[in-house]
C-alpha cells in the first residue's frame, strides 16, 4: 500500500511529462506484467473485487491518461 501518495503522484508526474504519452498497447502490456507479478506473489486478484475499488479508479484514470487518443 502506498503511504505518501504526494511522492508517488510528483514521479507520476514527472514520468508523464518525460516519457510522454504512452501508446495504448503498451499501457496494457505494462498493466499485464504488473498483473501478473500480482498473481504469482499471491495478492491477486482480490478476495473481494469491489474492495478498494478507488485503486481500480485510478488506475483506469493513469492508464487512460497515458494513452494516446486519436
Amino acid at each position: 500500500m502506498i503511504k505518501n501518495t504526494e511522492i508517488l503522484q510528483q514521479f507520476e508526474d514527472r514520468f508523464i511529462s518525460g516519457q510522454g504519452k504512452v501508446p495504448h498497447e503498451k499501457a496494457r502490456e505494462l498493466f499485464s506484467a504488473l498483473w501478473r507479478e500480482g498473481v504469482m506473489l499471491g495478492v491477486l486478484p482480490p478476495a473481494d473485487p469491489m474492495a478498494d475499488i478507488e485503486v481500480d479508479i485510478r488506475m483506469a484514470r493513469i492508464l487512460n491518461s497515458c494513452s494516446i487518443k486519436s
